[in-house]
């Protein structure tokens, strides 16, 4: 597997140059209100989206509505054209690499290394292949010195690492994370930071509290609030109309 580094930029003659298309989500808990009210957007080949929005505005719930984890009641996703549904889920997970709000979830083998074969292999990649390709993701990530150790002996930034390179193992085109800076201090932000600026995906969208590292991240901002995107917009730009985001309950300087 290639260093990170060594990547050409993100191709922009994609067949689908339309990567994630999202039309009229509409999801709701049982019978209770709507969560999610008429969504729509597209992300594009290139795309690097920040998903903002107050705790409690849906954004894990529509995270879960992409990757098929929830069923919405209405609407229409769809992956490099193929529309998500129960009998596609198989065929368009194989595009997305999803990362949880916490990365343990992702780490349950005994030790790092069998972490990161684990999904190649599951998936029929030799096992010589799929060690070579999780060598490479730990030098990448300065993680060599702990391959052969359990994700408990790891401080929290290097399983949020560990994670992440899990997900990368199954080499996909989409990248979705949850919260991924939860429990780490600012040096191991600016540490995934340069991570995420290098990942060779044609499609990047994480949710996150923390709106000044998704500035340095991202280029892009969808708001939600009131089960709605609100705002889609550059995100610079976003950052400094404070009023507007202390109303939709993002305060940026807290």
């Amino acid at each position: 597997m290639k260093s990170l580094s060594s990547y050409p930029p993100i191709p922009t003659d994609n067949p689908h140059p339309t990567v994630v298309e999202v039309q009229n989500l509409v999801f709701a808990y049982g019978n209770r209100e709507p969560v999610l009210q008429e969504v729509s957007f597209s992300l594009n080949v290139g795309n690097r989206v920040a998903l903002m929005g107050a705790t409690g505005s849906g954004k894990s719930t529509l995270l879960e509505n992409l990757i098929g984890l929830k069923q919405p009641k209405s609407g229409k996703i769809l992956i490099n054209g193929i529309s998500v549904t129960p009998k596609t889920l198989p065929q368009v997970r194989r595009y997305i690499g999803f990362g949880f709000q916490d990365a343990n979830d992702q780490l349950f083998m005994p030790t790092i290394l069998e972490d990161i074969t684990f999904g190649p292999r599951n998936y029929g990649v030799p096992p010589a292949i799929a060690i070579d390709r999780a060598r490479q993701l730990l030098a990448d990530f300065g993680l060599e010195a702990y391959a052969n150790r359990s994700a408990h002996e790891l401080s929290g930034g290097q399983r949020r690492l560990a994670a992440l390179a899990a997900i990368l193992a199954l080499e996909p085109t989409i990248l979705i994370l949850d919260e991924p800076t939860n429990g780490l201090d600012p040096a191991w932000r600016r540490h995934l930071a340069q991570v995420l600026l290098k990942l060779p995906v044609q499609v990047m969208l994480i949710a996150s509290h923390e709106l000044h590292w998704l500035g340095k991240v991202t280029q892009r901002a969808l708001v939600i609030s009131g089960g709605r995107v609100q705002i889609d917009s550059e995100i610079q730009p976003l950052l400094q109309e404070k009023d507007t985001l202390d109303q939709l309950g993002l305060p940026v300087d807290w």
